[in-house]
């Protein structure tokens, strides 16, 4: 045993020496486990009956024979009686006289790990006291004294009651603490709202589900909480909720395109009324760009299977019109004839060249991302592009903000990109215009491209069949196919099309791609890590050795600056609030003072309103706590 822990048994076993009360603990399987002197001689216990391990049943056996509770005429129905209401653990109060004529109260109350705590007290004086009273007090009615000697009782087992609670009370707020602690640490949005819609209660997860919402929601309703558009999308499942149906819903919010599912469950105990609802909501984009492809995957294979004997019979067939032909060119027909023969030839190779974008539609192809360069990309479309439209058709390339490197199959987004410019070459014609291609970040969630151009725009069947293979509105000089497999490559990826029309005139194709940040692998560092919660500094340091990083370990800001001038730190992770004459903010000053090269990440607990929140951020990028190891490494990339 440490010697701390030795020390604390010490002094537990002297207090339970003097206090004047008899004082035993039983198990959950009624063992003595802890006891003091004062009760193996209040019932004069031999020392069997006052050691580890000693048997309840056996304690009562002696007792009841000795005359304890009286006399009994069965002693085992009296033991057998006694254990199992001790095995009910029920808080419980009395008082009884001895055979030796003295008064003892028992009190007795269950432990939340199993068992049972009695406390045995002499009250003999106190009996004595209510007898001399009654017997000395002659103006006193006997009514009121017997009133006063129950009153007396009461408060006893008031005392006790109050004890009782006490201990649920502080078990309820533990409870509370672990429970409040679980939600905060769940990757979703848990949440409760009453009859009138308003937050009762909420984790502090709603912005990580929904970006750009507020993150302190209570007693918001759900409108001002999500906004019109989300809380439309949601109420008719809250409406249900509140009259008793449980559902869930999965939908996107526009503004940020993030796909969320919610979970709606009605607030009621057995046949009560309904209080209100608990909303559970999870960010499933990632999810859904996964089903997404694995779809695609699977039509594309069905389709694979489906045209894959045709294709093979069609090509035959074509093999043979060839054949034909090129023997009939050979006959020497009359010039009418060989015109036939060559329509017939083109012909044939054109459904060659069908026959090839089947394939390229309906075959195994894999997306191959790989670490890319968007504004790369878009350059090298522009030279790709530009030489393939006439001089009146101008292409505008834009991306309004930079993006950081993502995971793209590059030459897959080119071909859809060609693709579309190319459409909207045909659609602007003979009349001239401009083709615009915008790209930019959606949240962290999307990359999207949006296509634009001054042509005439999708009509009402376009709009609704645009995207089917072999569709086209270009009177029989297109194959239908260009759109569709533009549609393919994007769902393939996991991303979306959508088709619409400019409100001056002109198409808008907009896809949507997911947003991967490339992995960019951050170099191992020396990190100063500054933490007073030994908890909370083993777990972030596991945390940063799992991401390959170094460690020494500060409890105070006084102790960090002793280890700062180690050779070799490249980084300080300190809290905020520390304990000492300095803070975390006290460090950072101190650091940036002398000038030092480390770089520095603040953690806090601290709500985003707070002044010592907004200085940090002044001083560092701030890690607010509670966080992930996802989210430490996120933190800690930026520095690559």
């Amino acid at each position: 045993m440490p010697e701390k822990d030795e020390a604390r048994a010490a002094l537990t076993r002297a207090g339970l020496n003097l206090i004047q009360q008899g004082l035993s603990i039983y198990d959950s399987d009624l063992k003595l486990a802890v006891w003091n002197p004062r009760f193996r001689a209040m019932f004069d216990l031999p020392e069997r009956l006052a050691s580890e391990g000693a048997d309840f049943a056996e304690t009562i056996r002696c007792l009841v024979e000795r005359g304890e509770y009286g006399p009994v005429e069965d002693v085992e129905a009296a033991v057998k009686s006694r254990v199992a209401a001790a095995q009910t653990f029920q808080p419980h109060y009395m008082e009884r006289e001895r055979p030796s004529g003295r008064w003892i109260s028992v009190e007795g109350a269950p432990l939340p790990q199993g068992g049972w705590v009695t406390v045995y007290t002499d009250i003999t004086e106190i009996k004595l006291q209510e007898s001399l009273l009654r017997a000395r007090s002659e103006v006193l009615s006997g009514e009121v004294l017997a009133n006063a000697e129950r009153l007396a009782q009461a408060n006893r087992a008031l005392a006790a009651t109050n004890a009782a609670l006490a201990e649920a009370q502080r078990e309820l707020t533990e409870m509370e603490a672990r429970t409040r602690l679980t939600t905060e640490m769940m990757p979703a949005h848990i949440a409760h709202v009453g009859r009138d819609l308003r937050y009762t209660y909420s984790n502090r997860r709603l912005s990580q589900v929904i970006p750009g919402r507020p993150t302190d929601i209570l007693g918001l309703t759900g409108r001002e909480a999500l906004g019109d558009e989300v809380f439309d999308k949601i109420r008719p499942c809250l409406m249900r909720a509140l009259e008793g149906e449980a559902s869930v819903l999965e939908f996107t919010a526009e503004d940020s395109g993030t796909r969320i599912r919610s979970a709606f469950t009605p607030d009621r105990i057995g046949a009560g009324p309904i209080n209100g609802v608990y909303i559970l909501s999870m960010d499933v984009t990632a999810e859904t760009q996964a089903r997404e492809a694995l779809i695609q995957t699977r039509k594309r294979e069905l389709t694979a299977q489906l045209t894959s004997g045709l294709a093979h019979d069609f090509a035959n067939l074509l093999t043979v019109i060839l054949g034909l032909q090129g023997r009939l060119e050979r006959l020497g027909l009359p010039d009418e004839g060989r015109q036939l023969v060559s329509a017939t030839v083109a012909a044939a190779r054109r459904g060659g060249g069908l026959l090839d974008q089947i394939a390229s539609i309906s075959g195994r192809r894999q997306l191959q991302p790989r670490p890319t360069d968007l504004a790369q990309v878009l350059s090298d479309l522009r030279l790709i592009a530009t030489p393939t439209l006439p001089e009146n058709v101008g292409l505008e390339i834009v991306m309004p903000a930079p993006i950081p490197p993502v995971m793209l199959d590059a030459g897959a987004l080119q071909d859809a990109g060609l693709n579309l410019i190319l459409n909207a070459r045909d659609a602007i014609g003979a009349c001239g215009g401009q083709i615009r291609l915008t790209a930019r970040a959606v949240r962290a969630t999307w990359i999207e491209i949006l296509v634009e151009d001054d042509g005439p725009g999708f009509s009402e069947a376009a709009l609704e069949h645009a995207l089917d293979p072999f569709f086209t509105t270009k009177a029989g000089m297109g194959s239908g196919l260009g759109l569709s497999m533009v549609y393919d490559q994007i769902k393939l990826a996991g991303g979306t099309v959508r088709l619409g029309n400019r409100p001056g005139g002109g198409a808008a194709v907009q896809l949507r791609l997911p947003l991967k940040p490339a992995d960019v692998p951050s170099q191992p560092l020396l990190v100063l890590l500054v933490e007073d919660d030994p908890d909370i500094r083993e777990t972030v340091r596991e945390m940063l050795r799992a991401e390959g990083h170094a460690v020494i370990e500060a409890a105070s800001a006084d102790e960090a600056l002793s280890l700062i001038d180690i050779p070799g730190v490249g980084l300080v992770l300190s809290d905020v609030n520390l304990p000492g004459r300095l803070s975390g903010l006290d460090l950072a000053e101190r650091l940036a003072a002398r000038g030092h090269p480390a770089r520095l990440r603040l953690m806090t607990s601290l709500p985003v309103g707070d002044p010592r929140r907004q200085r940090a951020a002044e001083l560092a990028p701030v890690l607010p706590k509670p966080f992930d190891a996802a989210t430490l490494a996120a933190c800690l990339g930026a520095l690559a």
